[in-house]
């Protein structure tokens, strides 16, 4: 779901959380499976973050000035040299003299989509017109570019259509299984709703609970399968929370879903192109995403919604348009949906964010997700290195987990004054976000951020609190 940066308002914390550690020297013998406390979830505000006075300004390229951070300097500099994926980066737009540690609220953008963009405004729709829906194939868009961005969340063709946004995309997700849910087993009751979701993903679920019958029960996706039930009709969770990076067992969760009975709604807003998310393999009933985090798909770029193969004839979509209809310009008064997924469809596509969208993709022509995967988890690994040895004992905690089975693609950290120090850390030139009330978050994205970036980051937060 969106995040602006600026957050003023705090949702309360679900049960289940523990205290992260200092990373002064403990964060190693962290157990594995120690739960960070959640940080609370913000609303939106437009107030800018101001430029503290506190701090002393630096350069933005200020070198290493010990030997141990030349010492890390130089591993980050043959890290990337032996990285195989660190020459994707040429296929992003990125400034110079910036380190970019926010892809995980907007992606960088994608070399090719500027040219792609011009020719979709000045030949395609200046010049071909209407013509365009046909002979630019705008009209299949949203099925062909669900198939190009299916291989990274694990599906297989004809289950991803592109369009619309998350919050549109989960509330037909959720009214729709909840009633495939009744349709099997009438009389369930229960919507569960992950307790530290990002708070649309809670307004919508409240909302498809009440036109459906259902009530929302918020659980803590720790304890989740505990408290499934025979009268579970819709789980939703989240892949990946959005606050702490915390990666949630999809896999297990699934199959305890399916086990009492219950269809699941998973959003990968915060790791479809950041680690293997396997759709199919773990049977995924539903799942919803956005594509300008990782998928670097742009501001406000269409979202995704997968219906599994075996559900699409029975879905039951509660915003039938005439786009999802089996023959849309016959303009008849009766809905009959189309078969496949394309029944989600609902209104004219959004053609130029679309199509942007779809060149977006291109960066990953030739990349595997298992290898992003391991890149990320490696230069969060590193990261966190750098920040135990670059920034005073007890000045941070991490609320992310060490464990990589837990570990999404951020690295979030808890800090006194979190909104000035990102606001110091931006000036000089590194780009990460805050989360009230002390939250800083680092968002790693493999395919342009390399261990150079991790170490200066690292090192300028440490120079910040030195």
């Amino acid at each position: 779901m969106s995040e602006p940066m600026q957050p003023t308002q705090a949702d309360p914390a679900p049960p289940g959380g523990t205290p992260g550690r200092s990373l002064g020297g403990e964060f190693e013998a962290r157990g594995a499976g120690q739960s960070p406390d959640p940080v609370p979830a913000p609303t939106p505000s437009g107030e800018p973050i101001p430029a503290p006075p506190a701090f002393e300004a630096r350069g933005l390229g200020q070198s290493p000035s010990s030997p141990r951070e030349a010492e890390l300097a130089a591993r980050a500099e043959a890290l990337d040299t032996a990285d195989d994926l660190a020459k994707l980066r040429t296929r992003f737009t990125l400034p110079d003299g910036v380190v970019y540690l926010d892809g995980n609220s907007l992606g960088a953008l994608p070399a090719g989509v500027t040219d792609r963009l011009a020719d979709v405004a000045s030949r395609e729709w200046g010049e071909l017109l209407i013509r365009s829906w046909d002979e630019s194939n705008w009209w299949t868009a949203p099925e062909r570019i669900g198939d190009k961005l299916a291989p990274l969340i694990g599906a297989a063709p004809g289950q991803v259509v592109v369009g619309d946004s998350t919050s549109v995309n989960l509330f037909k997700a959720l009214v729709g299984a909840a009633r495939l849910a009744a349709a099997a087993a009438p009389g369930r009751t229960r919507m569960l709703v992950d307790a530290t979701t990002f708070p649309t993903d809670g307004y919508i679920a409240t909302s498809a609970a009440r036109m459906t019958g259902l009530t929302v029960t918020p659980v803590d996706p720790a304890h989740a399968a505990e408290a499934m039930g025979p009268d579970t009709a819709v789980v939703l969770l989240n892949h990946v929370d959005y606050r702490t990076g915390r990666l949630h067992d999809l896999p297990a969760l699934t199959t305890a879903a399916h086990a009492a009975g219950a269809i699941t709604v998973w959003d990968l807003c915060h790791s479809a192109g950041a680690l293997p998310v396997g759709l199919d393999a773990h049977s995924v009933d539903l799942a919803v995403g956005c594509t300008y985090k990782y998928l670097n798909g742009g501001p406000g770029a269409p979202a995704y919604l997968y219906i599994a193969d075996r559900h699409q004839a029975a879905f039951d979509s509660p915003l039938p348009g005439w786009n999802g209809h089996a023959d849309p310009f016959a303009m008849t008064p009766d809905y009959v949906p189309t078969q496949g997924v394309a029944r989600a469809r609902v209104g004219t596509p959004d053609i130029l964010s679309m199509l942007a969208l779809e060149s977006a993709l291109d960066a990953w022509d030739g990349v595997s997700v298992e290898a992003v995967r391991a890149k990320s988890l490696a230069l969060t690994d590193f990261f966190l290195e750098c920040v135990a040895a670059y920034v005073p004992p007890g000045t941070v905690e991490s609320v992310t987990p060490t464990p990589h089975a837990h570990r999404g693609s951020q690295v979030s950290l808890r800090t006194e004054n979190a909104r000035e120090v990102m606001a110091e850390l931006i000036s000089r030139g590194v780009i990460g976000d805050f989360r009230a009330p002390d939250v800083l978050r680092f968002g790693f994205t493999p395919l342009y951020v390399g261990f150079a970036d991790a170490e200066r980051a690292a090192r300028t937060l440490g120079h910040i609190f030195g």
